[in-house]
Parts: structure tokens; sequence; C-alpha cells
């Protein structure tokens, strides 16, 4: 069962932490190359600020985030492996607080007068037996969860917004060749996939027709995790 309020995992992470990360926290620290597990411990989100959030969005954000943000305001846990000179940070899981759940495809990418947009830019053709893409123009509502360290962003999306945006909304992972790849259906399904990927670099893109990049997989030291 979950340990009792009074009780302590392992390395000291409070239960309620513990239970955040699926006891992810406790594999990691007892895995012989894995140093400096860190979890940054964030308040629960205002319930007016989700409120807010929702207003000035005009959508409302699906249950399982919503509760996530009234028990954390956004996720943020590292660690590293243990190298010959000095631990090298590997691992990152990142849940954008809700004043970071922001709109993409709104402006313009870039500052310059007529620069395209992120819709000018789009890749209108739809495949056949995969769900239909996220638009970034007024058909889709667009909200980036995780930025990725830059290697692409995942986003929560709203596909459908005539005439009033529909609840529905799915976890897409969008690359930084701005091509589009299906994730979940759900947060709560993206959040177990990030914590049992362990937040590896780019391990989004093994949900991508071309996989993990090389360069990924050989920074992961497969020696020092046995997980799942």
């Amino acid at each position: 069962g979950l340990p009792t309020m009074e009780e302590r995992p392992s390395g000291g992470i409070k239960p309620h932490l513990d239970k955040l990360t699926l006891g992810i926290t406790r594999i990691l620290e007892t895995s012989p190359g894995v140093a400096e597990v860190t979890i940054v411990e964030k308040e629960p989100a205002e319930r007016h600020s989700i409120i807010s959030w929702e207003q000035k969005n005009s959508c409302i954000l699906p249950e399982d985030l919503k509760n996530f943000y009234l028990m954390t305001d956004g996720f943020q846990m590292t660690w590293s492996v243990k190298t010959d000179d000095a631990p090298m940070p590997l691992g990152s899981m990142v849940i954008n607080s809700i004043s970071k759940l922001c709109r993409l495809g709104g402006s313009s990418m870039y500052t310059l007068p007529n620069a395209p947009s992120l819709a000018d830019l789009e890749d209108d053709t739809d495949e056949e037996d995969k769900p239909e893409k996220p638009h970034f123009d007024s058909r889709s509502l667009i909200f980036e969860l995780d930025p990725c360290n830059g290697n692409g962003k995942v986003c929560l999306v709203y596909k459908h917004t005539k005439p009033v945006v529909s609840p529905d909304t799915e976890i897409w992972f969008l690359d930084r060749a701005l091509y589009w790849h299906f994730l979940t259906k759900t947060f709560t399904a993206y959040y177990r996939l990030l914590i049992t990927h362990l937040g590896l670099p780019q391990w989004q893109y093994a949900f991508t027709s071309y996989g993990v990049s090389p360069q990924a997989k050989t920074k992961t030291p497969c020696k020092c995790l046995v997980v799942f």
C-alpha cells in the first residue's frame, strides 16, 4: 500500500511526491549507475488560476490535467548518470506549470514583418488510418506541455474548435521539423509514458516513424538502468 504520512520512503522523498512519480524515484535512487535524482517540489495550482486560464483561452482543461494541477503546479524531475569525471545530466521530466501552458501558433514564429506563421508552414496531408493531425490555424487550439529541451514540443491539443471548442483533447508531439506525431488520448496516459521512459533524451521520438536518434541512444548507458 501507499506509505502513510509519517513514513518516508528511502531517500526521504515525501509520500505524495512518491505517489506522483509512481515510485520511479526509488527505482532510480537504487540503480547503481544513477546519481543526483532531483525532484522540484511545487505547490498545488490555485483553483482560480485554472479558471482564469480556461476563461482566457476559451476552453476547459481536461479533468485529469486539472486534477494534476490541483495536486502540483507542474512537474520537474531530473537525474544524472555517474561517469569517471562528474555526474552527467541525462533524464529530464517536465510538465509546464499552468502559467507556462501557453498557446502555440497564435503569433508569428519570428518577429519579422510578414514572416511565416506556423499556419503558413502547415503540412495539410493527413495519412490514412492515422488520427487527424492538429492544425496551427483556428481549427485547433494547441498548448505547450513540455518544451523537451529544444528537441520538439509535447502539446495538449483541442482539435475541434468550431462552432465551440470541444472538450476532447489529445497529446501530440511536434518535432523540430514541425511534423506532428500522435502520443496519447489522455494526459494521464502521457504522464505514465513520461515516467516509464524516465525522461530520457528525445524519448518522444520513439513514437515517430524515424525513431530515437543514434546520438540520443549512445548517451544512455544501458548498464545503469533496467526498468520495467
